[in-house]
C-alpha cells in the first residue's frame, strides 16, 4: 500500500526496487584481499632477496590501488532506485549511496516506458529503462545487465498499460 498526496492509501499496482549487482560479498572481498596481500608479500621478499628491495613499496602501492578500487566500487553499490505505481501516480526515487536523494512524480495515464541501449565495440550495452512524462524524464536502471533493464521496461510497461483499463 502506498500513500497518495492527500494521504489516503492507494493499493500499489506495482513495485521495484533496483539495486546495482554486486558478485563478490564482503567475506569474499576479505578472502581476496588476504590472497593478494599474501601473494604480493611473496612476491615482494622474493624481490627484496634478489637486491631490489624499492620493487616491495611498489608492490604494496599495487595493493592499495586494488583495495581501494573495491571500496569505491563496495560504496556505489549503495545506490538504490525504487519505482511504485497506483492508480493516481506514478512515484520513483534515487537514494545515492551518500544519502543524497532525488524524487521524481508522474501522471500513469501520461507516463511512457523506452528501453535505450547504447552499443560499444569495447564494453557491450550499456542503456537505460526511460520514463517520460509531459517534458520530463527520468533514466532508471543504468546499472542493470541488458536483460535485467528489459525485464524490467517490460513489466512497467504492462503496469502503465493496465492503468488505461481501471
Amino acid at each position: 500500500m502506498g500513500m497518495d498526496r492527500t494521504g489516503n492509501l492507494d493499493e500499489l499496482l506495482f513495485a521495484a526496487e533496483l539495486r546495482p549487482n554486486r558478485s563478490l560479498s564482503p567475506r569474499g572481498f576479505g578472502i581476496l584481499m588476504a590472497a593478494i596481500c599474501l601473494f604480493s608479500l611473496i612476491a615482494g621478499l622474493g624481490f627484496s632477496l634478489a637486491g631490489a628491495w624499492p620493487v616491495l613499496g611498489f608492490i604494496g602501492l599495487d595493493v592499495a590501488a586494488i583495495y581501494l578500487a573495491f571500496r569505491f566500487s563496495y560504496r556505489s553499490g549503495g545506490l538504490k532506485e525504487t519505482v511504485q505505481l497506483s492508480v493516481r501516480e506514478l512515484a520513483v526515487s534515487r537514494i545515492h549511496p551518500g544519502g543524497r536523494q532525488r524524487h521524481w512524480l508522474f501522471q500513469p495515464y501520461w507516463a511512457r516506458v523506452r528501453l535505450e541501449v547504447e552499443e560499444t565495440e569495447d564494453v557491450g550495452s550499456h542503456g537505460s529503462v526511460m520514463v517520460t512524462s509531459h517534458g520530463r524524464t527520468v533514466r532508471l536502471g543504468r546499472f542493470l545487465a541488458p536483460e535485467e533493464r528489459r525485464s524490467f521496461a517490460d513489466a512497467l510497461s504492462v503496469a502503465l498499460r493496465q492503468i488505461g483499463h481501471h
